[in-house]
């Protein structure tokens, strides 16, 4: 796709059709044209970016990959295609509708570098970026005098500016990449990431700076003029930093105070925001107009924006869809359009590329390890610093394609560029994650085992019967939350669960916001205001700040009319490792209980239906599934249909029936335990169903076990603990548990036996749609009874709700009581694996005799 358009033709581009009933061809004119052409990069780069999301790379691989397909080097090698598609002529356009986002991404980059976390790292961070710089800087200037005698046409070039851009491309670091690696590893906050941070804002400083030489030298070097002009564009540009520095920044930071003060929605907000994205474009054309990119500019300009306060949150939520999801694409889309691998002919060449990589790679990660272990560091950290200072990423491509631009990189060269940018980006991750596994999960949890329940005096004596059991007058709860949709119920469920006996309970409940973190520039500043070393911290609000969002009201409120100690975090984590922020956050806190909200939010129908439910998606229930088996503490899953009627009600306002289901097992007697804390409401009405089986003792009973089937799925097959247990013991478990808690409920709680013969489902189902009661407890049953256990071969919904929490779960058995799911802490039982039923010896569902079967 070559942009070597003459003026002529350019003239005689139209913008938009008549249509094809008037005999234009859409692809004839400018605006159609690029509608397609953004279609076909788009469609292409998220189906890239969804097949490499497994390998955890960022989307701009999947972006450059998509532009490679799309041009020369595969799909353009059909002609007819790519005049039809990509012709000559619209180069410009799309290119200059792409670089508008690219301006305004580079304001996003400007506002997430925090210039106080540069200074705290200090002299270490410099001496790092230093290092990491000047080393593979050195290396690039070796390797251009290479490329010039290897390649083709490489020399046709001046020396100097040739040499400096060859080290700026393999001494850059991509910021933005490097900063979203480090979040994804929770080492955004902690002392490794800052000085990572740190050393990457230096060294892009130092690229920056010599990025603007190299420009300046370009563009005297053919137009005539001599050295003195790129002096003066030197100068101008210092002068302009200065301006910015001095000059708008304390304006900005006035308009940041000014558009908070006017509040989310407020009518003066529209007009700062709109400023600030003026002094982006006014800032890209002073930077233009001196002779340097426009990107330099809008990148000083977010340097000048302060990016603590909530006007930074507002701005880039304005401009991130659109430019990280529409316009970016399209830029890093037309640097793989002009890449045509066909151009890297040869051994020669191709060894060039070996060499470019490898000269990449060992002088960034050398030259920063040496200095990082020097300085202090732990090997293992040098060395994870020194790969993710490797990153290369969109930075890289920029100032490749600033270099293709001035004509300072021909064809070949800059083919053989990208291509050292993919591999070096695409290598990082997967290269940290093999490196840096941190062993705080390891380290910091199984410390302090928590549950509910504690030692009971009739029972036979365990060991770990009372171990980290919560105190009596104290109950500890963090409580999971996606939304304010969470809020109602949740308040509810403690409220019932504190009691109001007197003396009354110590309640201290920890809320944890769980937030998604994306490649969007807001979650990177989501991330630094909700972490402190790696972990998510309380943050109090100053005197006289408003709270942010419903949630903070909501709680707020709680807090000071129930009398309850409330602290409100964010987790901001991917989803496959936001359960290590849960666990750590229990463990931190000595929690006793984690109540996590089900990934499926049911609709409240009217007349005690159901209506529909909002699916929060299979990764939620992924999230739920480690919750469950990593905690350090008894956790418990709320499947919400409208509890205590949907909204936040008074203390003295609680009255619902409350209803445990028990059958015996850990499970089933934390579900007790929370039960007798329930029961001390004077607004709440507990009833204990225990069920009983008809069949014990005669002789119809049959004997079941469970043994691990390898051919079932986890996913779609419930999973049960396998530890050999004493039967008789946990049978004397469970007498003693009900009969102490009998004891001391007396008439508080409502006791009823159920003897089963037949469907025991149809029976629990039948308590859930009774409507006598909001809330229906159980047991997950990890070590189920007898009862139970030949539950294991029933089709599973929600697998990860056990048998008995599944079916009260299911929309389609027309239950109308909310339900909570609990499962005891007990490390012993963690290992769950889906099992068939053996019954009299017999494999109950086929799954034994075939497991049996299998060498």
């Amino acid at each position: 796709m070559s942009a070597s358009v003459s003026a002529a033709e350019m003239a005689a581009v139209k913008t938009s059709s008549n249509g094809v009933w008037q005999g234009d061809d859409p692809l004839h004119f400018a605006f159609p044209l690029l509608i397609l052409q953004a279609l076909l990069i788009l469609v292409l780069s998220r189906l890239l970016a969804f097949l490499l999301r497994p390998l955890r790379q960022p989307k701009v691989i999947a972006e450059m990959v998509a532009g490679i397909l799309l041009g020369p080097s595969a799909l353009g090698r059909n002609g007819a295609y790519l005049h039809a598609l990509f012709p000559p002529w619209s180069a410009p356009v799309l290119e200059s509708v792409a670089s508008l986002g690219l301006l305004f991404f580079l304001f996003l980059v400007g506002l997430e570098l925090d210039l106080r976390s540069v200074r705290r790292s200090g002299k270490r961070a410099f001496a790092i970026a230093a290092a990491g710089i000047s080393l593979p800087f050195a290396c690039g200037v070796g390797v251009a005098f290479a490329l010039r005698q290897a390649i083709p046409g490489a020399d046709q070039a001046g020396y100097a500016p040739f040499l400096v851009f060859m080290g700026v491309s393999l001494s850059i670091t991509a910021f933005p990449v490097l900063a979203r690696i480090l979040a994804e590893l929770k080492l955004l906050t902690t002392p490794i990431g800052e000085t990572a941070l740190a050393a990457a804002a230096f060294n892009d400083v130092a690229a920056w700076v010599l990025l603007a030489l190299a420009v300046a030298i370009s563009g005297s070097g053919g137009s005539g003029h001599g050295p003195i002009t790129s002096l003066w564009v030197l100068l101008c540009s210092a002068a302009f930093v200065a301006a910015m520095m001095v000059a708008v920044k304390p304006a900005m930071t006035w308009v940041a105070r000014r558009a908070d003060a006017a509040g989310e929605g407020g009518g003066g907000e529209a007009l700062w925001v709109s400023a600030t994205l003026a002094g982006v474009l006014a800032s890209g054309f002073a930077t233009d107009l001196i002779g340097i990119h426009a990107i330099f500019g809008a990148f000083v300009f977010g340097l000048t924006v302060p990016n603590e306060g909530a006007f930074a949150g507002r701005v880039t939520a304005r401009i991130e869809d659109l430019v990280s999801e529409l316009l970016l694409p399209l830029y890093f889309a037309s640097s793989g359009l002009k890449t045509d691998v066909a151009t890297i002919r040869g051994g020669a060449a191709w060894g060039m590329l070996a060499l470019v990589i490898a000269t990449a790679c060992v002088g960034k990660i050398v030259g920063t390890f040496g200095v990082a272990l020097a300085c202090g560091m732990e090997a293992r950290e040098a060395i994870v610093l020194g790969v993710v200072m490797n990153t290369k990423g969109l930075v890289e491509l920029i100032v490749l394609n600033i270099g293709r631009e001035r004509k300072v990189l021909n064809e070949e060269t800059f083919a053989i560029l990208v291509l050292m940018a993919l591999v070096t980006t695409f290598i990082t991750t997967p290269t940290v994650m093999a490196i840096y596994k941190p062993a705080r999960a390891a380290g910091r949890r199984r410390l302090h085992h928590r549950k509910l329940q504690g030692p009971i005096p009739s029972a036979p004596s365990s060991p770990s019967a009372g171990a980290g059991a919560a105190t009596a007058n104290e109950l500890r709860v963090l409580a999971c939350i996606h939304g304010g949709q969470d809020v109602p119920a949740l308040i509810n469920l403690i409220e019932t669960i504190r009691g109001h006996t007197q003396p009354r309970r110590l309640v201290k409940l920890y809320i944890l916001r769980m937030m998604e973190l994306t490649e969007r520039t807001s979650s990177i500043l989501m991330v630094r205001a909700a972490r402190r070393n790696g972990l998510p911290f309380f943050r109090p609000r100053r005197a006289g700040e408003a709270p942010q969002d419903q949630v903070d009201v909501a709680f707020g409120t709680y807090a000071q009319l129930g009398h309850v100690s409330v602290r409100a975090m964010t987790a901001v984590s991917a989803l496959h490792t936001i359960h290590d922020d849960v666990a750590a956050v229990a463990e931190d806190k000595r929690v006793s209980l984690i109540v996590l909200p089900f990934r499926k939010r049911h609709g409240h129908g009217h007349g005690g239906g159901e209506g529909e439910g909002e699916e929060l998606g299979p990764e939620w229930r992924a999230v739920n599934r480690r919750v469950l088996r990593e905690a350090p503490c008894s956790v418990a899953v709320l499947v919400d249909r409208g509890f205590g009627g949907g909204e936040q009600v008074s203390s003295e306002e609680v009255a619902h029936g409350v209803c445990v289901v028990f059958f015996g097992g850990p499970d089933d007697r934390e579900a007790l335990e929370l039960a007798g804390r329930m029961a001390e409401h004077p607004g709440v009405q507990v009833t204990v169903v225990r069920f009983v089986d008809g069949k014990a003792g005669s002789e119809e009973q049959s004997e079941v076990t469970l043994r691990p089937a390898k051919t079932k799925n986890a996913d779609r097959s419930y999973t049960f603990s396998t530890a050999v247990v004493d039967t008789r013991k946990e049978k004397e478990l469970d007498e003693a548990a009900v009969a102490e808690f009998r004891q001391r409920m007396g008439t508080l709680v409502r006791f009823e036996e159920r003897v089963v013969v037949g469907n025991v489902i149809e029976e629990v189902v039948s308590i859930g749609k009774s409507g006598e009661y909001g809330l229906v407890v159980v047991g997950k049953g990890r070590l189920p009874s007898p009862m139970v256990a030949q539950l294991a071969v029933r089709p599973a919904e929600h697998p990860e709700l056990g048998p008995i929490g599944d079916a009260l779960a299911s929309s389609g058995h027309g239950v109308t009581a909310s339900v909570l799911v609990v499962q005891q802490h007990d490390m012993s039982n963690a290992d769950e694996v889906p099992v068939s039923v053996v019954v009299d010896g017999h494999a109950h569902d086929g799954e034994f005799a075939k497991d049996m079967a299998e060498p």
